[in-house]
């Protein structure tokens, strides 16, 4: 398990956005923008790429679980749908967790942080993580038609790999200055 969950984490901590922990130099005084018609093809080409890079992560993150799980033909036709809505409802709070994470690093990187967008950034992030809350204990008991090692194991699963992303998140996200 150890192997297939460092690739699948390798795999997915590519996809966090990076924040550097200085601020980003100023353009040189000479440097010229990129005509608008190559900017957006390669806006379309990047969006393009970092959806076919998601949807990869997300079939290894399926195998990972499927490998780990040990289910049997009734129980997988009870579990694969529960998943499949714990995946939908995770994304939005990954959502909403991107939108604080990416207007922090935007104000980090500006140098334009106010003590009230820094208040309401925390407050947002300690919502999510109680939606989040919300959310596991809600999945705990749909869970309950499952033996209950089983879903405890699928909820330990989730819990690891939601561990480590947070521990690479807050190595890259820079202290409030």
């Amino acid at each position: 398990m150890k192997l297939i969950s460092a690739a699948i984490l390798s795999t997915a901590m590519m996809a966090i956005p990076a924040f550097a922990q200085t601020k980003a130099p100023a353009a040189p005084a000479t440097a010229t923008k990129a005509p608008a018609a190559t900017t957006a093809s390669a806006s379309k080409t990047a969006d393009s790429n970092m959806a076919i890079f998601l949807e990869k992560v997300k079939a290894d993150k399926k195998l990972l679980v499927a490998a780990n799980m040990g289910l049997t033909d009734a129980e997988g036709k009870v579990f694969w749908p529960i998943y499949d809505q714990y995946q939908t409802e995770l994304k939005a709070l990954n959502d909403r967790l991107s939108a604080a994470i990416h207007a922090y690093a935007d104000a980090y990187t500006k140098n334009t942080l106010t003590d009230a967008q820094a208040t309401k950034l925390t407050n947002d992030v300690l919502t999510i993580d109680q939606d989040e809350v919300a959310m596991r204990k809600k999945f705990a008991t749909t869970l309950a038609v499952m033996p209950g090692k089983k879903a405890a194991r699928y909820l330990q699963i989730e819990n690891k790999i939601r561990a480590a992303l947070r521990s690479e998140m807050a190595d890259a996200i820079p202290l409030v200055q």
